[in-house]
């Protein structure tokens, strides 16, 4: 998971100027790739249906694994812009199912081996995606600035193959989920998805804040607030930090609140923070919103996964997928509401309409977690 963040993290900030620079994009062009993300929930709910019927976590993680490195090494070599929009909808689509079927997988060994430290196994793994995540950009920036945008596209594409490495050969029967019933597990239904569909779609709501937050805040700190390079760093790097403090806590916290309250309480800090970006102009409302953001991701990205494979307790590897591949829903959320609220509402009033999506998720968290089905969550 460490290696799976660090070449995402690396090559997402840079692939827009890399369709500018080395394919002759123009910018509204180069945006547009953005949207061939949405393939991605698609392709792993697929991936994730097949997976349950075969119960095959770890071979499915390699066959994505591997078309990880091949989508990267293609954009790395290829030489024109419809390429990398090919490559992305047909391979990297793929490859975005990786996370879920190692979620799946884990979920499967720690429920033949229940223990309270279960939860904790889980918050692990997820804290080691996010270091990838903080090392990355710092890297592939790196990496652009001194050998070129196509060998940090490389770099990316190492990263998806050695994710094989550190399972060996490990390779455990394939079972499927079995049900109360003793039979194999058959696709869930549309009824039995809505739980797990509602908490995605709250999910999605409280996401779309950050391509908000990545496309105009740093705009509006250089800009408008005129804070140094240095402010506008510390500013950006705080927050993942806040997250690898509260990550280890959110488990404990989730016994004592409950699960989904908590995530409720994580969406209201999301409202707090771009409220300070939105109504707080100066450094401090800045590292006062991106700590508060820090507050919300050492939640959700831990408990997230635990509620979202609960509620489609007999189908994981779906659940792992649909919620894991939601963020490329909330990405293409955020980003349409953001291009159209900065043309209407300006810097930094856009960042009042993430406080909104945020109120709609802090209200649908609220219902879920008094409903008797999902007290327990």
């Amino acid at each position: 998971m460490f290696l799976s963040g660090l070449g995402t993290s690396a090559a997402a900030p840079q692939i827009v100027l890399f369709l500018v620079k080395e394919l002759g994009a123009s910018l509204p062009l180069a945006g547009l790739y953005y949207l061939t993300s949405l393939a991605a929930p698609v392709a792993g709910y697929c991936i994730g249906r097949y997976s349950d019927r075969t119960g095959n976590r770890l071979g499915l993680f390699r066959m994505c694994a591997v078309a990880g490195f091949l989508g990267w090494a293609g954009l790395a070599l290829s030489t024109s812009v419809w390429m990398a929009f090919v490559i992305a909808v047909v391979l990297l689509a793929v490859a975005g199912a990786t996370a879920s079927q190692i979620f799946a997988a884990v979920h499967d060994e720690l429920s033949d081996k229940p223990g309270d430290a279960n939860e904790s196994v889980v918050a692990i793994i997820r804290m080691a995606l996010t270091g990838g995540w903080i090392v990355g950009p710092v890297l592939g920036a790196w990496v652009a600035a001194v050998y070129g945008l196509r060998p940090m596209l490389w770099l990316t594409a190492i990263c998806m193959l050695l994710q094989i490495v550190p399972l060996g050969t490990l390779n455990p029967v394939a079972r499927p989920k079995l049900e109360s019933t003793g039979e194999p597990a058959r696709h869930a239904s549309l009824r039995a998805m809505l739980p797990l569909l509602t908490f995605t779609g709250l999910f999605v709501l409280v996401y779309a804040g950050e391509p908000v937050k990545f496309g105009f805040l740093l705009i509006y700190m250089e800009e408008q607030l005129k804070l140094s390079p240095a402010v506008r760093g510390a500013v950006i790097g705080i927050q993942p930090f806040i997250e690898l403090l509260i990550m280890p806590f959110s488990i404990g916290l989730g016994r004592r609140f409950g699960n989904v309250w908590l995530m409720c309480i994580a969406a209201a800090m999301g409202i707090l923070a771009n409220l300070c970006f939105a109504l707080w102009s100066s450094a401090a409302g800045m590292f006062a919103g991106q700590i508060l953001m820090g507050g919300v991701w050492g939640i959700f990205m831990v408990l997230g996964i635990l509620v979202a494979q609960r509620l489609l307790p007999n189908a994981v590897a779906t659940a792992s997928a649909i919620f894991m591949s939601s963020t490329a829903l909330a990405s293409a959320l955020g980003g349409i509401a953001g291009g159209f609220g900065v043309a209407l509402l300006g810097l930094p009033n856009v960042f009042l309409l993430p406080a909104l999506f945020g109120c709609v998720a802090v209200v649908g968290l609220a219902w879920m977690a008094r409903t008797e089905r999902f007290s327990a969550y």
